[in-house]
């Protein structure tokens, strides 16, 4: 028994130093891989069942991962991962499935919408076939379903219906029994994604007030105004669920404000990192020790640890790279970090640092 326990961490140590990760059964990912995709070890694997059109610029892709995924909550978003001229990419993305149809069937819908130059979108779009095979991490992000359940206004623009219609499938398939409203604003008919879906959902939930609001087909841009809030009962008694390009957000930030709502009452989410805070470079850099990997590096400026760690030849885990996800979440024993979004500064001691979006202030250490 002392020998095999012996033997166990020996190989979890050299998976560390050699890898940089604490799974040595990824060792074999390439042999895996090449017998049969769905064995990997580093991610979970998703095979690609069906892709649907939703608009010119947009598809639903349906994904069976393996059984071992962790499953998600309506609201959530993912990281996926893939090869692109042989560079491992990481984005994140919405689940626009409920979580019912991963229970029943074992799948999960991504609906992703092409952006202009997008490296990743444009792959998926143009390159990613039926049977081929997307990484996939845990599921995450606190855009959820209230619970109690309360009133509830979701202001969506664009392909930020994604994770409202997982929530809106979940609430219809529990009778969710407080009124909701759904402001979809679009450009124009042509660009409803979820057409059928959002259709549908209405047609057996009467406790949904479906709005869909073409912003284009009139002689003026016709955006959220006033009206619109004022035509909604109880708003003052509303959670509001923000979703969509950065200018709606504001807008309906700023208009539910002047009427009443908390800063408590409204959430958002967004996958464009926020502006980056400014940080006086004169105090920033110092040398880095990453201590489980014995490697000391030297830094200036307002490089992030995780730019560090990479430049240095590590290869910490990370996901969206934004500050959002947390994947990149790692412990510092010791020194002082500035968070390059909020610019608050770390104190001196032990703590957990998300590597992408922390810049040294001095020496620091961190447990990588």
């Amino acid at each position: 028994m002392l020998a095999r326990l012996t033997q166990t961490k020996a190989l979890h140590w050299l998976g560390r130093q050699l890898l940089n990760r604490d799974d040595p059964a990824a060792w074999l990912d390439p042999l895996a891989g090449a017998i049969n995709p769905m064995w990997v070890q580093e991610y979970t694997p998703a095979r690609v069942e069906r892709i649907m059109a939703e608009t010119a610029d947009t598809k639903t892709f349906v994904l069976k991962p393996a059984s071992r995924w962790t499953g998600f909550d309506a609201g959530q978003h993912v990281n996926i991962c893939t090869e692109i001229d042989g560079i491992r990419r990481t984005r994140t993305f919405s689940l626009s499935s409920s979580p019912e149809l991963w229970h029943k069937q074992g799948l999960i819908t991504l609906t992703i919408k092409r952006l202009p130059g997008g490296l990743v979108t444009n792959w998926l779009h143009d390159s990613l076939s039926e049977g081929d095979i997307l990484g996939l991490a845990d599921a995450f992000g606190e855009f959820l379903v209230p619970q109690p359940a309360k009133p509830v206004l979701f202001i969506a623009g664009g392909s930020g219906i994604t994770p409202v219609l997982s929530q809106l499938e979940t609430m219809a398939a529990s009778h969710y029994p407080a009124p909701v409203t759904l402001l979809y604003f679009v450009r124009t008919g042509n660009d409803i994604i979820g057409r059928e879906k959002l259709e549908a959902i209405a047609a057996r939930y009467p406790g949904l007030n479906l709005n869909i609001i073409a912003t284009h087909e009139g002689k003026e841009p016709r955006f959220l105004c006033d009206a619109d809030l004022e035509a909604i009962d109880g708003l003052k008694e509303r959670e509001a669920y923000l979703c969509g390009p950065k200018g709606l957000m504001d807008l309906a930030t700023e208009l539910l404000q002047q009427r009443g709502l908390a800063e408590s009452q409204m959430h958002s989410t967004f996958f464009a990192p926020p502006a980056p805070a400014a940080l006086d470079n004169d105090q920033l850099g110092g040398e880095v020790s990453f201590t489980r990997s014995s490697v000391n590096v030297g830094s200036e400026g307002d490089a992030n640890l995780l730019e560090i760690a990479e430049a240095a030849g590590l290869k910490p885990r990370y996901g969206c790279r934004m500050g959002i996800c947390h994947q990149c979440s790692c412990r510092k024993t010791s020194g002082t970090v500035v968070n390059r979004l909020t610019g608050k500064v770390s104190g001196p001691g032990e703590e957990s640092v998300q590597l992408c979006v922390s810049v040294p202030r001095g020496p620091v250490q961190i447990d990588v």
